[in-house]
């Protein structure tokens, strides 16, 4: 393929126009060819001063004028599984970002419409297999010089979180990336998760109990910890800690200058996700347009997608019953394997 993969980014809003200007101002290969939400005015201001970007209250408006050779899905969860089978419908690349969709059974119903095309569409968006650290973690881990991986103690902290953000979005938009992050680092599958609720934050909105701790546990017995705390108030902090057999390995700490002076230290604190993982984004779109002028995908397939939706619904389930929660995979297609 030598002309840019024309792509129609669906949902304007924050993720959205963020993938928009991503694609536009750095990507190589693709261009912004639709953007598509029901809110046209919205849509209008995220195609403004994008040459040839047309704007579209529906992907099938946008495929009837020839504007869609790939899709980017942004859009809340609960709308993608009819975006998704359409999309495969059609046989194009798909970005979908995560969640796949908000539960186990309808991702495997995206699972098995995939599995019917019998090559593999979708990349989910699980940006932290790009950042830098993480890969290098990773790399770490399975080239073995410092022995097998024991456990994991992973922190995920915000500095606050938006109104009607509810104890099963910690699990859902939150601890979610910590789920793909353990099977990413691991190799293997979650088997049981299980949360603790103790001392609340008196930031924690009413009806939410925050931090919490999640346990996990993959398939060979790694052992993983999670401190979500999304009222942290200092600001953005994402990063884990890798047990080995020989040695300890941290990644995610804050970069740039630590300045020592008059009895002080300091620096600076990430503000959010977009500048933690700005450069992952990066990667994970372009690593996805390159895999799918190539007919391939580039990353998290609908597999992983669909694992972690499961990790999700167990982790939900262990917030209200206080216990340990097997995770339910049905068996893993051929295609993924």
């Amino acid at each position: 393929m030598t002309e840019n993969l024309k792509v129609a980014v669906v949902g304007a809003g924050r993720m959205g126009a963020d993938h928009i200007d991503r694609i536009h101002t750095r990507i190589v290969g693709a261009s912004v060819s639709a953007v598509v939400d029901i809110d046209l005015d919205r849509a209008g201001q995220a195609a403004a001063g994008i040459p040839g970007a047309r704007v579209f209250a529906s992907l099938e408006e946008a495929r009837a004028a020839g504007c869609v050779d790939a899709v980017l899905l942004a859009t809340p969860g609960f709308l993608h599984e009819e975006a998704l089978i359409k999309a495969l419908e059609w046989d194009i690349p798909i970005l979908c970002e995560k969640p796949l969709t908000p539960d186990a059974a309808t991702s495997w119903r995206v699972i098995e419409a995939e599995q019917k095309l019998g090559r593999q569409r979708i990349q989910v968006g699980f940006m932290r297999r790009f950042d830098a650290d993480y890969a290098k973690l990773e790399q770490i881990i399975s080239g073995g010089d410092l022995g097998d991986l024991l456990m994991l103690h992973c922190r995920h902290r915000n500095p606050s979180t938006p109104a009607g953000f509810t104890n099963e979005m910690l699990i859902n938009d939150s601890v979610v990336h910590e789920f793909d992050v353990v099977r990413y680092l691991t190799g293997e599958e979650i088997s049981s998760v299980q949360v603790r609720l103790g001392k609340p934050s008196r930031n924690a909105p009413e009806g939410q109990h925050d931090p919490q701790q999640i346990l996990i546990e993959t398939t060979s017995g790694v052992l993983v910890d999670v401190e979500i705390f999304v009222n942290a108030k200092f600001g953005y902090e994402v990063g884990t800690q890798a047990s080995l057999e020989d040695g300890i390995v941290d990644i995610g700490l804050d970069h740039g200058p630590v300045t020592r002076t008059a009895g002080r230290v300091g620096g600076d604190v990430t503000p959010g996700f977009e500048e933690r993982f700005g450069d992952a984004y990066d990667r994970e779109i372009q690593s996805w347009v390159d895999a799918a002028r190539r007919g391939e995908v580039g990353g998290p397939n609908a597999w992983d997608g669909y694992a972690t939706a499961a990790c999700c619904e167990a982790g939900v389930k262990a917030q209200s019953s206080g216990e340990k929660v097997a995770v339910e995979l049905n068996e893993k297609p051929e295609l993924y394997r």
